[in-house]
């Protein structure tokens, strides 16, 4: 049986009958704010984020959902009009628990600096995290692609900051064309991720595009927070549990 494919538990559960065990491939993107706002909470942010890796692959066994292979890739994003060749900065991604230590050294270089004005060009690290060179399912293996966003700040409309000189001309030209890219249509042939294996856990505050996103993109989890506020009342184990179970069939 092809790896990534259906297996089963070798164990059953007391009765006679077996658990059927699902097996993916799951690339996870952090898109994660850097501005100055998070400064109060961005070392726990930081610490967390270098657990994620080996708790997932935890939970999700223990949860009876084997993940074959995961890779995690960085964004941090701040404001393009403010803070030039800073206002985005990306790894590739990288192999879990392989390349753990260079992804351990790239959260570690993560600082709470510039931002400007409250809203940031979240939605460009968002168009970020869906042009990844995502793995697709291939030969009965299943896959997810996973973003998950943490701001405490509400966001520009795409484009705000396209007049700086390192800013991309292959993002799109409207909030219309990035709604494409996350392609909540089938058979939409401008969309950059699996119709099936996409997710977005959104962690933001209840503010323009974000709250948009949350009410008419579909498979997105929600989760609010507070703008200004550092995400202070969310809890790391929250956000584990969310994660892990986006491991579902469909």
């Amino acid at each position: 049986m092809n790896q990534g494919s259906y297996s089963y538990a070798s164990r059953d559960d007391g009765q006679g009958s077996y658990k059927v065990q699902f097996s993916y491939n799951v690339d996870l993107v952090l898109c994660i704010d850097g501005t100055k706002s998070m400064e109060p909470v961005i070392q726990m942010v930081k610490e967390n984020a270098k657990r994620l890796p080996d708790d997932i692959l935890r939970e999700a066994a223990e949860k009876n959902k084997r993940i074959n292979s995961l890779r995690i890739r960085i964004i941090v994003f701040r404001d393009y009009r403010e803070d030039g060749v800073h206002a985005i900065e990306t790894t590739d991604f990288l192999n879990m628990p392989e390349q753990k230590d260079a992804f351990c050294s790239a959260v570690n270089s993560i600082e709470a600096i510039g931002g400007g004005d409250e809203p940031e060009d979240g939605l460009e690290a968002l168009a970020y995290a869906m042009a990844s060179k995502w793995r697709w399912p291939s030969g009965g293996q299943k896959c997810r692609q996973i973003i998950v966003v943490w701001t405490d700040a509400s966001t520009h409309k795409i484009g705000y900051g396209s007049a700086a000189p390192n800013y991309d001309p292959k993002m799109p030209k409207d909030f219309a064309e990035l709604t494409q890219w996350w392609g909540d249509e089938q058979d939409n042939p401008k969309a950059k991720m699996h119709y099936s294996s996409k997710r977005l856990l959104l962690f933001a505050p209840d503010a323009k595009f974000w709250s948009t996103i949350s009410e008419n993109w579909d498979n997105v989890i929600p989760v609010k927070t507070i703008a200004g506020q550092g995400m202070r009342e969310r809890d790391y184990d929250e956000v584990l549990e969310l994660l892990v179970n986006t491991l579902t069939v469909n």
